[in-house]
């Protein structure tokens, strides 16, 4: 909500303040792009394919463009009912239609809130009931959902249906202004936007960032990555396409269906990549494996793209080497971070393979890996702190209360970031157990619900998930300090470390996703394939805890990467399979 300011004293002979002014709104570096590049193209949207299908076609839109017609939206949203402070649910397909709504509510202070639709129906509609929204904008299905589950959307009052009725409204209202539209006085600490966590091992949740925190999160990407004004982005995280015109660069929207992001069409993408001459991009790594076969099979390279950014999941040893193959003239990045706060760590694949020297691969970090030492997400990015405390289930008041461990000791990770959220959305309990209050002066920190270790050398080695540790009779298990060892297999795709049982005396067992037509049929093939995994493990002391095998078609994985592994999903599974097993046995005598 704006910022409230206390009324003076009539006593009080104290000049009163000045007047608030846009120098906060996030929105701003749109309209001083628009001013300083006002014909350079901020936006091309797909539009089909050329007659003779030699290329993909495009509608352009310049920043002067897209800064005017995102008044216009401002206006008509004005006109619809949405205020400052609205919680507006944003609903928008990605591309020009969320870009522009998402730049138009933040410039009239509303406050939009991105929830992934692909997180399944029943959540999607928990989260709503969570936030309490007062207004959507969203595409004419979307205002439909509305409709049919009127009571999850009951405090909706007002409703704007995006896709050609709302251009041609934008349009109309564009050709009647007569300059740009006033930007709503944000304060650093007024909120900005709600953005929904994944949920992959709990209920989603929304994290409130500020407009201040905004600011520090393209502050960090653009200085972290080296980000100019005149790059050419090519987010395949639809999220990623609204910095794009906030930091001067030009978007190129992908074709994907976010929700579905793994049935992609590679051909398509690298089409559109080699097309544009893009020269940055964020991907999962199941896209970026996508695009890396399908160029490795054609020989095929990249050579425009200076940047690639592979998060989402830790990013595999082998599609390392093949992006090295097929992006040239790129430096590589693996970003660590989270919805709450993102960048928080980075790490460049030359480091992790060893290849940034003279030395070889002997000196890549991911050597480390494949004895169990976790996976290395490099140094903190510049103004964000990291520690290890001693892991605990509940809440941890202040700083003083927690326990921090010295470098080499598995702990959970605690940051601080200026473009850290603060808050959640309307979940007081899950925000005190997952912020850490300081000093006065100092940012609260956030408890990032995953485990890792600093080295010697500052660097932040992560360990897995803290809700997925397999806590076993004999001590902890993490599912970074074994699945990376497993993963080598030339057959398997992926892996996913599970605990069989109670917690404090689980059995650790695997669960194998094959690559596409290596999945073992017969009991003697998966027994076969389970003793050359069997035989990797011999180099790791904590892989070869690992007793059991189990083999899926898929791995259940979020929609956003396709790339976060619902582990827990999968111990439940096998846990109630091997319980039955046991009790189909016949007793010994």
């Amino acid at each position: 909500m704006p910022a409230v300011t206390a009324a003076r004293p009539p006593n009080d002979r104290t000049p009163p303040p000045p007047p608030p002014t846009a120098v906060s709104n996030a929105a701003r570096h749109l309209r001083e792009a628009a001013q300083g590049a006002a014909d350079f193209c901020a936006l091309r949207a797909p539009v089909g394919d050329a007659p003779d299908n030699s290329e993909i076609r495009y509608s352009p839109l310049t920043f002067a463009q897209l800064d005017r017609d995102s008044d216009a939206a401002a206006e008509l949203f004005s006109r619809r009912g949405i205020t400052a402070g609205s919680k507006t649910l944003l609903l928008a397909k990605p591309g020009l239609d969320l870009i522009l709504s998402m730049f138009a509510l933040l410039k009239i202070g509303a406050v939009p809130v991105a929830i992934d639709p692909g997180m399944g129906f029943r959540p999607f509609l928990k989260c709503v009931a969570a936030t309490r929204p007062t207004a959507l904008v969203g595409a004419p299905a979307a205002l439909l959902l509305t409709r049919l589950f009127w009571k999850t959307f009951a405090g909706v009052r007002a409703r704007v249906a995006t896709g050609g009725a709302f251009r041609r409204a934008i349009a109309k209202i564009s050709a009647a202004a007569t300059g740009p539209r006033p930007l709503f006085p944000a304060a650093p600490e007024t909120s900005a936007a709600i953005l929904f966590t994944s949920g992959s091992t709990g209920a989603p949740k929304g994290a409130v960032h500020t407009h201040g925190s905004l600011d520090a999160q393209l502050a960090l990407v653009r200085d972290t990555y080296g980000i100019r004004a005149g790059d050419v982005d090519f987010p395949m995280l639809p999220v990623f396409a609204l910095f794009d015109p906030a930091l001067g660069t030009t978007a190129v929207i992908p074709e994907l269906n976010p929700s579905r992001p793994a049935a992609a069409d590679p051909e398509r993408i690298v089409r559109a990549l080699r097309q544009n001459r893009v020269t940055y991009s964020f991907g999962s790594p199941v896209l970026w494996s996508k695009i890396a076969r399908h160029c490795d099979a054609r020989s095929l390279t990249l050579p425009d793209l200076r940047v690639a950014l592979a998060a989402g999941a830790p990013v595999p040893v082998g599609l390392l080497r093949l992006l090295k193959k097929i992006l040239p003239n790129a430096k590589i990045h693996t970003p660590y971070g989270a919805t709450e706060a993102l960048p928080v760590c980075s790490i460049e694949a030359d480091e992790v393979l060893g290849t940034g020297g003279t030395g070889g691969d002997e000196h890549g970090t991911f050597r480390e890996t494949l004895r169990g030492g976790g996976t290395c997400v490099g140094h903190p990015v510049a103004g964000v702190e990291v520690k290890i405390i001693a892991a605990t289930d509940g809440v941890i008041p202040t700083l003083a209360d927690a326990r921090e461990l010295p470098a080499g000791t598995v702990g959970e990770i605690i940051v601080r970031s200026p473009a850290m959220s603060l808050a959640y959305d309307n979940k007081p309990e899950a925000t005190a157990l997952a912020k850490i209050r300081a000093t006065a002066l100092a940012l609260p920190c956030h408890r990032m619900g995953d485990m890792g270790r600093l080295d010697d050398a500052g660097r932040l080695w992560f360990y897995g998930r803290k809700a997925e540790v397999v806590r076993t009779a004999g001590g902890p298990l993490y599912t970074e300090s074994v699945e990376p060892v497993f993963n080598q297999h030339p057959r398997v795709f992926r892996t996913a470390l599970i605990g069989l049982g109670e917690v404090g005396a689980q059995l650790p067992a695997l669960v194998v996703e094959p690559l596409a037509g290596e999945f073992p049929r017969a009991a003697a093939e998966r027994e076969k394939f389970a003793d050359e995994l069997r035989a990797l493990a011999t180099g790791s002391a904590a892989a070869g805890r690992v007793t059991r095998f189990f083999f899926e078609h898929r791995l259940p994985v979020d929609p956003r990467h396709n790339a976060k592994i619902h582990r827990l999903a999968l111990a439940r599974k096998y846990s109630r399979q091997t319980a039955r097993e046991r009790a189909a046995r016949p007793e010994k005598s």
